[in-house]
């Protein structure tokens, strides 16, 4: 020291006046970037999206710096002890903020499309085919197969018994009673349709005298003959083989015999017999006793599979009447057979229980047209030319049932080969 004054040290800090602004400047723009800085912490923080609506923080901080330079511009340099450049911040970088306040949203993924190269074959995909229906199937092809089987059976049945030849000759040979015909037919083809049956098949011709029972009875016998070599055949006439009702026990066993022997050859030659008994309305109570007990269900196999025709004039009163009434009726011809066929059974029934499981077949009256044609076939049968006006002449000798319907014959055919034998 000299003169008593100090000497001077290091370079002294500027009066307050001089450094209070800029310093306090500065302060300030650090505080501010702290509470910034904070404000922004707590903006990503979940439920403060309120602060999201504010302005950033960079562009607060770039109008401060600004303000801040401007009033730094405005200040001498001489005021500074220093030589300090504010032109770049030496010490605070203010950078934007990378993560923005909203979260973007993420975008789908897209799948991508198979792409099958051009060289190979596109296929779809394959079933899986299941053993059920291969199973199924063979199952439908066998019951298919066994009823095939079971048809062409049947039909070599009914072959063996030539029907359709049987059904020309009842056509060719019966005048006037195609109903009748038409329900025998359909009971055989029914019957012999199989060789293994629960009961015999009982058929009953019923109807007046002269009609063509009788004749229809030797039809079948000479077609089931010329089939089934005639042993399997049975044409019983009651008044020719058992005329006198005192050998009543004689007659039961002879029929007895002569039905057990048949149905026994039969059965092992796999054959249906058929046995044709005419004239029944004289059988003795004890014969229709006997054939009764052939007819019963509880026999063995044998005597189940068997064609039994009874051939009688009972209910025949019966069948005259029901025509001469229903004639000019309004009643179907289906529904007259029907309503006769019930009536003539109910009669049959009550005279004995032999007709209760029978198939009644009625024959009705013949009209005047028919028995000319009965006069026409006896007489080309016997060698007669057929006169129109002669068979005409003939038929008129004949008596006749004459209603608004038409006129039937009392006696039917019956008279017919007794006419041309006197020619």
């Amino acid at each position: 020291m000299e003169g008593g004054q100090p000497s001077p040290g290091p370079a002294q800090v500027p009066s307050g006046g001089m450094v209070s602004s800029p310093v306090r400047a500065v302060i300030r723009l650090r505080r501010k970037f702290r509470i910034l800085r904070k404000s922004r912490m707590r903006s990503n923080l979940p439920g403060e999206s309120s602060l999201a609506l504010t302005p950033s923080p960079s562009r607060l901080l770039q109008r401060q710096i600004s303000l801040d330079r401007a009033k730094l511009n405005s200040t001498p340099v001489s005021h500074f002890p220093h030589r300090m450049n504010f032109e770049k911040p030496q010490y605070f970088t203010f950078e934007a903020p990378v993560e923005s306040s909203f979260r973007r949203k993420k975008k789908r993924r897209k799948s991508r499309v198979v792409l099958y190269p051009e060289s190979s074959r596109k296929y779809l995909p394959t079933e899986q085919k299941s053993k059920a229906k291969r199973c199924l199937l063979l199952l439908v092809a066998i019951v298919f197969i066994q009823i095939l089987n079971a048809i062409e059976n049947l039909d070599d049945n009914l072959q063996k018994y030539d029907l359709d030849g049987l059904e020309k000759a009842l056509q060719r040979g019966v005048f006037g009673q195609k109903a009748a015909m038409d329900s025998i037919m359909e009971l055989l083809r029914d019957y012999l349709a199989t060789h293994i049956h629960s009961q015999p098949l009982v058929i009953s011709f019923n109807g007046p005298s002269g009609v063509g029972k009788s004749h229809v009875g030797r039809l079948l016998a000479k077609h089931f003959r010329s089939v089934m070599e005639g042993d399997f055949v049975l044409q019983y006439y009651v008044m020719h083989h058992c005329p006198d009702h005192q050998e009543g026990l004689a007659c039961q066993q002879d029929l007895s015999e002569r039905i057990t022997d048949m149905v026994t050859r039969a059965e092992v030659e796999e054959k249906i017999p058929v046995f044709i008994l005419d004239e029944v309305e004289f059988m003795s109570p004890g014969l229709l006793d006997t054939l009764h007990g052939f007819l019963q269900p509880q026999q063995s196999n044998e005597f189940l599979n068997a064609i039994y025709v009874l051939i009688s004039s009972i209910g025949g009163s019966e069948v005259t009447r029901f025509v001469l009434q229903n004639i000019s009726s309004k009643l179907t011809p289906q529904r007259c057979r029907e309503e006769l066929s019930q009536s003539v059974h109910a009669l049959l029934a009550s005279t004995h229980p032999l007709w209760e499981t029978a198939e009644v077949v009625p024959f009705v009256l013949l009209e005047k047209l028919d028995i000319m044609n009965c006069f026409l076939d006896e007489m080309v049968g016997e060698g007669f030319y057929p006169d129109q006006s002669h068979i005409e002449s003939l038929a008129g000798q004949l008596s006749y049932y004459t209603t608004k319907g038409g006129e039937f014959a009392v006696t039917g055919c019956k008279q017919v080969v007794a006419k041309v034998n006197l020619l």
